[in-house]
């Protein structure tokens, strides 16, 4: 991977400002990921309230995904355009009616609605700093940053775990609903306080075929060469810490709703830690030359082996498993910060939001595709462990062969003259 870096150096911000920037926008993020992750925690309360079947379960946080991934074509667009701070104060006011809407469902195609609307609203919270941090920080401080966001994301994963539970008593699931829709609205002023306004590029660099449409980000043979492990591996972590590891400890390891949410507190808890050490490491490993693409081919296997042991010890397998799974797959992270490097400063919008409609394209059609298939192996007999075990088996067979795809593309760039 190669950066083109250093064209947006006027812009960049002084350290200070840098950090009140990164603050704000990981308020926002933490938000974002609190209500992406809160279905796992919701789904017994939600399931004996509305008598959702396993795929019903998969589609709802599915929801939230498929809302997300409607909007990043255009929010690509949008932040190349208008800025971070315009777009994300736009979006967010979509993700304060999502909430509200959740907690005033009364049906499950209401719950449904509401997840795509909150999807669609949140779906700027990682996108907007990203473009941002693009032209504002150096090439190394991005990587940084870039594994900074992804441990408040898990911190709001943290969070939606035990304390949601502890909330659950006293607010119930509607009043937690509102709550969010407030903090929401908390988070945008303080957005709008401390994010400076976007300075438009030169028409010359505006006018770059790169920054001009979609079809040659598409087209980029780095941006190929990452798109299948975005899809599946990062996608099915995502789809994983966010919905299936709850069920799978409640229905195959037979936890107590209680104590599954304190595996996901464990679960997401190891995650924080991880892009905290990921975000420690990754300016030294920048400086030293080791590119993206090597820590993944070496790194992101190590998820398959604790997968393959997930399925063999089935009701054995319980959070620390899929703890490491989640850890081991953090690896492919380093993906979406390096597709930003290798495309201009003036196509980061575009890049960054490109990369994110697969990887959550890939989130919402994982999550779907275990819940149909628990549902589908039901008709050959098989108990819930069977199906369970089953379903992430085809899982890890189709996380092995898109890493396949991947380590085939890097190889061949390596060969590649100067590669």
């Amino acid at each position: 991977m190669r950066s083109t870096g250093t064209e947006s150096g006027n812009h960049l911000l002084p350290p200070l400002v840098a950090v009140s920037v990164f603050l704000a926008f990981a308020l926002t993020y933490f938000l974002s990921a609190l209500i992406r992750a809160v279905t796992a925690t919701l789904s017994p309360v939600l399931s004996a309230e509305l008598s959702l079947q396993a795929s019903d379960l998969g589609l709802l946080a599915g929801g939230y995904f498929f809302g997300f991934a409607l909007t990043q074509l255009p929010l690509g667009s949008w932040l190349d355009r208008f800025g971070p701070r315009q777009v994300i104060l736009a979006f967010l006011g979509v993700a304060v009616a999502g909430c509200a809407a959740f907690a005033m469902a009364t049906s499950f195609s209401g719950l449904l609605a509401a997840r795509v609307l909150t999807g669609m609203g949140v779906s700027a919270c990682l996108m907007a700093p990203l473009t941002g941090y693009r032209r504002w920080l150096q090439p190394a401080t991005q990587l940084r940053a870039n594994s900074w966001m992804l441990m408040t994301g898990s911190m709001g994963m943290v969070a939606s775990t035990l304390p949601v539970q502890w909330l659950m008593p006293m607010l119930g699931w509607r009043g937690l609903f509102w709550s969010l829709a407030a903090l929401v609205l908390l988070s945008m002023l303080v957005l709008a306080a401390l994010v400076p306004r976007w300075r438009k590029e030169p028409s010359s660099v505006v006018a770059a075929p790169e920054a001009s449409g979609y079809g040659a980000i598409w087209r980029h043979p780095y941006f190929r060469q990452m798109a299948p492990i975005g899809f599946i591996n990062y996608g099915g972590m995502v789809a994983v810490q966010t919905l299936w590891a709850g069920p799978w400890m409640v229905q195959v390891a037979g936890y107590t709703p209680q104590r599954a949410a304190v595996g996901l507190f464990g679960i997401n808890l190891c995650m924080l830690l991880s892009f905290w050490l990921w975000g420690m490491v990754n300016p030294h490993l920048s400086r030293r030359g080791i590119p993206a693409e090597r820590l993944i081919a070496w790194g992101l296997p190590l998820s398959f082996v604790v997968l393959a042991a997930i399925v063999v010890l089935g009701p054995r397998a319980g959070w620390p498993l899929w703890a490491a799974f989640c850890v081991g797959s953090t690896f492919v992270s380093l993906s979406q910060p390096a597709v930003a490097l290798a495309l201009p400063a003036a196509a980061a919008g575009r890049a960054l939001s490109a990369y994110n409609l697969v990887i959550f394209a890939g989130v919402f059609l994982v999550q779907w595709a275990i819940g149909g298939l628990v549902d589908a192996f039901a008709l050959l007999g098989w108990d819930i462990v069977a199906r369970f075990r089953g379903a992430i088996a085809v899982f890890g067979l189709c996380c092995v062969s898109a890493y396949g795809v991947f380590l085939f593309g890097y190889r061949r760039q390596r060969a590649a003259p100067g590669g």
